[in-house]
């Protein structure tokens, strides 16, 4: 790993290189009904996943698995817990997300509701998914990157 500082209006911006290293592979998404959620998801997401466990739904985005984690259908004793915050998904069709979302049954969230362009120049809209996890789906042409604003690299 090593460690690069660079000083730009006044602010100083530490990047670290890690040599491919570490990535996120998995991200869970705590659900109570697993049959419902794979519904859910598969219609938002445009894909039907597979089924990894009594409890587990898989979908795969890119390079990253959204796991739906149902824990009493695989046999664990505990409750899920919806996620604290927002689980940002980058899409090539915005709008296409919206409306199956809608459509899907997705709930409202504490953001306003509906497709807008957000100070930081995302194109996004803000929502939760039956079991209350809030979600964000994002104009992948609009993401934005601070790393490559700080380092020049994508």
């Amino acid at each position: 790993m090593r460690q690069s500082t660079s000083r730009q209006s006044g602010h100083f911006y530490f990047a670290l290189t890690i040599e491919e290293t570490t990535r996120i592979f998995r991200v869970i998404v705590p659900v109570s009904d697993i049959e419902r959620a794979a519904t859910f998801y598969g219609n938002v997401l445009g894909s039907l996943g597979p089924r990894i466990s009594p409890g587990r739904h898989y979908f795969f985005c890119g390079e990253v698995i959204l796991a739906c984690f149902d824990p009493f259908a695989d046999g664990d004793t505990f409750d899920a817990k919806t996620n604290p915050d927002h689980l940002y998904i980058a899409t090539g069709d915005l709008e296409g997300a919206y409306a199956r979302a809608l459509e899907a049954g997705a709930g409202p969230d504490r953001v306003p509701s509906g497709i807008e362009a957000r100070p930081w120049g995302e194109r996004s809209f803000y929502i939760t998914d039956p079991f209350g996890n809030p979600l964000c789906f994002v104009d992948e042409k609009t993401i934005f990157r601070a790393h490559s604003k700080q380092t020049g690299q994508p």
